[in-house]
């Protein structure tokens, strides 16, 4: 079976019939004004390889509104998902395309791909404007062969093997990490096997001394989810882990779960509010004999979790709360609350949360015999504690031109090792 690939580029023609400065000008006043939201995206890439729209820094003011986002694909590529929200004289003039990557696209790949689906929805928007009289739309027909068969049925395996070290004259750390993965990911299956582990080694000399802290942790992973509609999805986990620092000599935990969804998962890129509940037998053994005087022991673990997460104009916010409880004894229990925010708030003025509280009642797997001075500083073992948190908290204020079309490399290495400015707690 023959099929035809189309693919549409838009160019912006410059100097085959050159208007005067005073007039390109005249005419990029007249230009579509363009918000694009996209952190993670090469900026100045797209602003070199699109450069017949006004770039602004605030989205109050642009016409059209780029909403960019991004989640892994089965495969282990991307799927970006741009939403082109019109705005001004554009108003309810939207629209949503989707690019995906491979999982081994390089990132020069990746922004010619985002760019050619940047054209492609701008031209809707660019069409009403008098730069279209300098666009050319070519159509490329390709004739390819019948659709190739995946030998691999969806199944995707993975080996990583990551290093890090640094050091002085007096310190040294060095940490190690690895893992090997099989998963296969469709719309009605998501299965997922992962084995890993984690090595972590600090050194400090002093005269006559040298101190070193150990942690190792290792575990294997595996679950498999199935899409029943929309709207829920029904999973089982089974887990074993391994941490001298948690003084778990082996845990092996499975459980089933209950997941509901709000809103469609289709939509899942821009809005979703999940619940999901789970029921988890524990089995465990320790290094050291437990504050509790246990070697080993089998438990039972409920948890309910529950989790906001928007991507809209004015910003992006995710919210969940996670509440367990061993069943044994039910004041052993734990909440843990996370939130991420970004929200523009005003003209150029951003405010940014990032952080994390945790309520503490159930360490079960603290020694009895506690920890050594030398053990607290170098954090070998975890420590009893009620709580545990942490928290980034920013705020950005731009204000002058709203145009930024320009781009302009020099000295950047130089420039981008200088200092930066910001609040946080």
């Amino acid at each position: 079976m023959v099929k035809h690939i189309v693919m549409l580029t838009a160019t912006l023609a410059l100097l085959l019939i050159s208007p005067s400065h005073s007039d390109t000008h005249q005419l990029m006043e007249k230009a579509l004004r363009v918000f694009i939201d996209c952190p993670s995206c090469d900026l100045d890439y797209i602003r070199e390889n699109i450069p017949y729209v006004h770039y602004l820094r605030d989205w109050t003011e642009a016409e059209v509104h780029i909403l960019v986002t991004i989640r892994e694909t089965g495969s282990g590529g991307r799927e970006y998902t741009l939403t082109f929200i019109g705005k001004q004289r554009f108003r309810n003039l939207n629209d949503t395309l989707t690019y995906i990557s491979s999982n081994d696209a390089t990132d020069d790949e990746i922004r010619k791909g985002l760019v050619h689906k940047l054209k492609l929805g701008l031209m809707r928007y660019v069409a009403h404007t008098p730069v279209a009289d300098f666009l050319t739309i070519q159509y490329l027909k390709k004739v390819t062969t019948a659709q190739q068969i995946d030998r691999w049925k969806n199944w995707i395996f993975s080996i990583r093997l990551n290093v890090f070290s640094n050091g002085e004259k007096l310190t040294r750390f060095t940490s190690s990490f690895g893992n090997i993965s099989a998963k296969k990911i469709t719309l009605d299956w998501k299965i997922i096997f992962q084995i890993y582990g984690n090595y972590n080694e600090s050194t400090f000399r002093y005269p006559g001394t040298r101190l070193t802290s150990i942690s190792r942790s290792h575990g294997i992973r595996s679950s498999i989810v199935r899409s029943l509609t929309d709207h829920w999805s029904l999973g089982f986990f089974v887990n074993y882990f391994s941490s001298s620092y948690r003084n778990i000599r082996w845990q092996i935990y499975g459980s089933p779960a209950l997941e509901f969804n709000v809103f469609p998962y289709s939509e899942s890129t821009r809005r979703s509010l999940t619940i999901s509940y789970a029921m988890e037998p524990q089995a465990v053994a320790y290094v050291e004999e437990t504050i509790f005087n246990k070697v080993q022991e089998f438990l039972w673990k409920q948890s309910l979790m529950v989790g906001v997460s928007f991507q809209q104009p004015w910003g992006r916010l995710a919210i969940s709360v996670l509440g367990s409880q061993y069943l044994h004894d039910l004041s052993k229990n734990r909440v843990v609350l996370f939130s991420s925010a970004s929200w523009r708030i005003f003209k150029g003025f951003s405010v940014n949360i990032f952080g994390q509280y945790s309520r503490i009642r159930d360490q079960l797997s603290l020694p009895r015999l506690g920890a050594t001075p030398e053990e607290v500083l170098l954090r070998r073992k975890e420590l009893e504690t009620t709580y545990s948190y942490f928290l980034s908290f920013g705020i950005s204020y731009a204000f002058g031109s709203l145009f930024s079309n320009v781009v302009n490399t020099r000295f950047d290495d130089r420039l981008n090792g200088g200092y930066s400015i910001q609040v946080s707690l």
